[in-house]
Protein backbone atom coordinates (compact mmCIF):
# COMPACT_ATOMS: atom_id res chain seq x y z
CA UNK A 1 0.00 0.00 0.00
CA UNK A 2 1.30 3.45 -0.88
CA UNK A 3 2.26 5.65 2.04
CA UNK A 4 1.37 9.31 2.45
CA UNK A 5 3.40 11.68 4.56
CA UNK A 6 1.60 13.64 7.26
CA UNK A 7 3.08 16.51 9.19
CA UNK A 8 1.64 17.16 12.61
CA UNK A 9 2.55 19.55 15.38
CA UNK A 10 2.29 18.50 19.01
CA UNK A 11 3.78 19.87 22.20
CA UNK A 12 7.10 18.44 23.32
CA UNK A 13 5.58 16.39 26.14
CA UNK A 14 3.23 14.64 23.69
CA UNK A 15 6.06 14.01 21.24
CA UNK A 16 8.22 12.52 24.01
CA UNK A 17 5.36 10.33 25.23
CA UNK A 18 4.83 9.06 21.68
CA UNK A 19 8.55 8.31 21.28
CA UNK A 20 8.61 6.42 24.57
CA UNK A 21 5.48 4.39 23.77
CA UNK A 22 6.80 3.48 20.31
CA UNK A 23 10.12 2.43 21.84
CA UNK A 24 8.34 0.34 24.52
CA UNK A 25 6.35 -1.41 21.82
CA UNK A 26 9.39 -1.90 19.64
CA UNK A 27 7.90 -0.09 16.66
CA UNK A 28 8.71 3.06 14.76
CA UNK A 29 6.92 6.31 15.53
CA UNK A 30 5.23 6.03 12.14
CA UNK A 31 3.92 2.55 12.94
CA UNK A 32 2.85 3.58 16.44
CA UNK A 33 0.80 6.53 15.14
CA UNK A 34 -0.65 4.37 12.35
CA UNK A 35 -1.73 1.75 14.92
CA UNK A 36 -3.37 4.43 17.07
CA UNK A 37 -5.37 5.76 14.14
CA UNK A 38 -6.44 2.27 13.03
CA UNK A 39 -7.49 1.40 16.58
CA UNK A 40 -9.45 4.63 16.89
CA UNK A 41 -11.18 4.05 13.54
CA UNK A 42 -12.12 0.53 14.63
CA UNK A 43 -13.54 1.81 17.90
CA UNK A 44 -15.65 4.36 16.03
CA UNK A 45 -17.01 1.60 13.81
CA UNK A 46 -17.74 -0.58 16.82
CA UNK A 47 -19.46 2.33 18.56
CA UNK A 48 -21.67 2.82 15.49
CA UNK A 49 -22.62 -0.87 15.41
CA UNK A 50 -23.46 -0.84 19.12
CA UNK A 51 -25.56 2.31 18.75
CA UNK A 52 -27.42 0.82 15.77
CA UNK A 53 -28.06 -2.35 17.76
CA UNK A 54 -29.38 -0.35 20.72
CA UNK A 55 -31.64 1.64 18.37
CA UNK A 56 -33.05 -1.53 16.83
CA UNK A 57 -33.70 -3.04 20.26
CA UNK A 58 -35.39 0.15 21.44
CA UNK A 59 -37.66 0.37 18.37
CA UNK A 60 -38.05 -3.37 17.68
CA UNK A 61 -41.75 -3.33 18.51
CA UNK A 62 -42.39 -0.34 16.23
CA UNK A 63 -40.66 -2.06 13.30
CA UNK A 64 -42.44 -5.33 14.04
CA UNK A 65 -45.84 -3.62 14.03
CA UNK A 66 -45.06 -1.65 10.90
CA UNK A 67 -43.88 -4.66 8.91
CA UNK A 68 -46.14 -7.31 10.42
CA UNK A 69 -43.40 -9.27 12.18
CA UNK A 70 -43.26 -10.74 15.66
CA UNK A 71 -40.98 -8.78 18.04
CA UNK A 72 -37.79 -10.74 18.61
CA UNK A 73 -38.61 -13.08 15.75
CA UNK A 74 -37.27 -11.05 12.86
CA UNK A 75 -33.86 -12.76 12.83
CA UNK A 76 -33.61 -14.85 9.73
CA UNK A 77 -37.17 -13.99 8.73
CA UNK A 78 -37.82 -12.95 5.18
CA UNK A 79 -38.82 -9.33 4.80
CA UNK A 80 -42.36 -8.78 3.57
CA UNK A 81 -42.61 -8.30 -0.17
CA UNK A 82 -45.22 -5.55 0.11
CA UNK A 83 -46.12 -2.74 2.45
CA UNK A 84 -49.25 -0.66 2.47
CA UNK A 85 -48.58 2.92 1.58
CA UNK A 86 -45.43 2.29 -0.43
CA UNK A 87 -45.56 2.85 -4.19
CA UNK A 88 -46.35 -0.33 -6.09
CA UNK A 89 -47.78 -2.10 -3.04
CA UNK A 90 -51.25 -2.76 -1.71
Amino acid sequence: MAKTQLNVRVDEATAEAARERALQRGVSMNRYIEELVLKDAGEVGQTFVEAASDFMKQYERVFAEEFGLEPGGAEGAAAPTHHKGLPGTT
